[in-house]
């Protein structure tokens, strides 16, 4: 079939705009407009529902946000494709079903199951499906199709192969349409949403729209958004969103991986980046399997330490606590955020964070936060504590697991109820030659030669980042072809462990990606057992990238710095 499929998305996460289906319904023309709801720490909320009771484990958020827009999709024609399942699929479409039903309206609801994999040993288990089981529904007639844990990608691609006919072996196409995917699925960060350079949009990145993929029967597409909506579309905010949270160039999914070096991207209008040459090769033989598991109990506590003597006062109220309920699973951070010679309070305090996680909810519930509260008056001079003593809360543990994809039960439900088995790739490469094929991890050598000038490393670069797991990514682009070849050489993983002291003793790999002038990032264990078991200031790594850009460095002085132009 012949034609543009645009591909709207309205939802980047559990708990982003609730208005954005209505804004994108309501805003232009679309074909498809998607949802996506899942990520790891969200699928341990959802079970964590799920053990309260056993008819939840979806995004309940989505069937509100739904109410209101199913009778316009209805009407205008534009199918809805949505993760917002969980770890519940069936249910969800049966309350949309139940929905309709109260609405007066007539609904054709297709779901896709057989991610959820059996693990005693587990809270959740969940295997990421590809994108033909949603296509198999969409093509027997669903204006709604619901799924569990599929790629986040798939939601666009689903549609693609539906509009498109594509088969297993058109591996450019999915490729393509994998890139479009990604590129959408977060939402308004591809128009303009946690931007480097947000003082450059034009609406100082106020309100960005959600965006839009035109995805071409070639698997090309082209980004853009409603007009009218705040944000924008350029080569740098797409660039921004394709760096997040990948690894290598070789961005492995279920129906095909997709050679992020082969990307090719250019302005092609206000508020348009087509997005073209991506290449295709075939799949690995495994999936990735996210795990969830309770890990124990945590709590925390912070006390503000004002004025002199920070490290003794640090170093006092360490050993109360130590005294009072033991070093195991205890963990100190002193934040010093406090400067010299302030005029108030806030300005000269520093902050020090306690926490303790343990199995034991007792110990670290009431007999730690109490601890704490019992020093207001027998520790540090100016004492005083930022948090009310509390009980501890449960954390979760994510882990990252691989099965074959003959395992998986991939399954569509039809919106007549029939059950269709979605066979898995016929032509597959092994996972250790996905990995082998790998380039750029070689660490270039070139240094700043000629005139230097000091200034923050964000003047002449853009950076994103982001959690996968108990890693992080850190993609960082150049803002022109010179500052590419001057980044490349010069940011090397030894530059990065003096700018950013903690990745040192960590496991780092390095990724050139020239056609975005970009290098990328990925730092092994940085956050630990992953984001709900982190006690990082920032947990999900989401400021890293800023805190690089914000580093003193020597900057080439041929180099322009800010840009003089706001974005158009």
């Amino acid at each position: 079939m012949s034609g543009v499929l645009r591909v709207g998305n309205a939802s980047g996460f559990y708990g982003d705009r609730f208005a954005a289906w209505r804004e994108m319904l309501d805003g232009g023309e679309l074909d498809v407009l998607t949802g996506d709801y899942l990520a790891e720490l969200t699928m341990l909320i959802l079970g964590r529902d799920r053990m309260r009771d056993p008819d939840l484990g979806y995004a309940k958020t989505f069937l509100r946000q739904l109410e209101g827009c199913l009778g316009t999709a209805l009407d205008r024609g534009v199918r809805i494709v949505t993760n917002a399942g969980g770890l519940n699929p069936a249910g969800l479409a049966a309350a949309i079903g139940a929905l309709s039903d109260r609405l007066g309206l007539t609904a054709r609801i297709g779901y896709v199951e057989g991610d959820a994999l059996q693990r005693p040993d587990a809270l959740t288990a969940n295997a990421y499906l590809g994108a033909f089981g949603i296509a198999t529904c969409l093509d027997a007639g669903a204006d709604v199709v619901v799924t569990g844990r599929v790629t986040d990608a798939s939601l666009a691609v689903g549609p693609a192969i539906a509009r498109f006919g594509w088969g297993r072996d058109d591996l450019d196409a999915l490729a393509g349409a994998t890139v479009a995917g990604h590129l959408i699925e977060c939402g308004a960060q591809v128009t303009g949403g946690n931007f480097s350079f947000f003082t450059e949009l034009p609406d100082g990145g106020h309100r960005p729209g959600f965006p839009i993929a035109e995805i071409h029967p070639d698997g090309s597409s082209t980004i853009t958004k409603h007009p009218g909506t705040g944000g924008a579309v350029t080569v740098e905010t797409v660039t921004a969103q394709l760096l997040y949270e990948v690894g290598g160039p070789a961005y492995l999914g279920p129906d095909v991986v997709s050679r992020l070096d082969t990307v090719q991207l250019r302005q092609d209008g206000p508020d348009r980046v087509r997005v073209s040459g991506v290449r295709g090769t075939p799949p690995p033989d495994t999936l990735k399997v996210g795990v969830n598991n309770l890990g124990g109990f945590r709590n925390s506590m912070t006390f503000v330490l004002c004025g002199l003597d920070i490290p003794a006062k640090a170093a006092l109220v360490r050993g109360q606590i130590e005294e009072a309920v033991g070093k195991e699973g205890l963990e100190v951070t002193l934040a010093r955020t406090d400067h010299p010679d302030a005029t108030d309070t806030e300005a000269a305090s520093a902050l020090l964070h306690v926490h303790l996680r343990d199995g034991d909810k007792a110990r670290a519930g009431r007999a730690f936060s109490a601890a704490a509260v019992e020093l207001a008056l027998a520790s540090y001079p100016g004492c005083t504590l930022t948090t009310l003593p509390g009980d501890a809360t449960p954390y979760g543990v994510f882990t990252a697991d691989a099965v074959p994809q003959g395992a998986v039960p991939h399954v569509a439900v039809l919106p007549s109820g029939d059950r269709v088995p979605i066979p898995p790739p016929p032509r597959t490469a092994a996972s250790t030659e996905v990995a082998a094929v790998e380039p750029g991890r070689a660490e270039a050598t070139a240094t700043t030669r000629g005139t230097t000038r000091r200034g923050p490393l964000g003047e002449l670069v853009g950076a994103r980042s982001g959690d996968k797991g108990g890693d992080a990514n850190l993609g960082v682009w150049a803002r022109t072809d010179a500052g590419y070849g001057w980044l490349r050489g010069w940011l090397t993983n030894e530059r990065l462990a003096e700018l950013l002291p903690e990745t040192a003793p960590l496991t780092v790999e390095r990724y050139e990606l020239p056609t975005l002038r970009a290098v990328n990032f990925v730092i092994r264990g940085l956050l630990g057992q992953g984001v709900a078991a982190s006690t990082r200031f920032d947990p999900q790594a989401k400021a890293l990238g800023e805190l690089l850009r914000s580093r003193i460095v020597d900057l080439p002085a041929e180099l322009p710095g800010p840009a003089a132009e706001v974005i158009a």
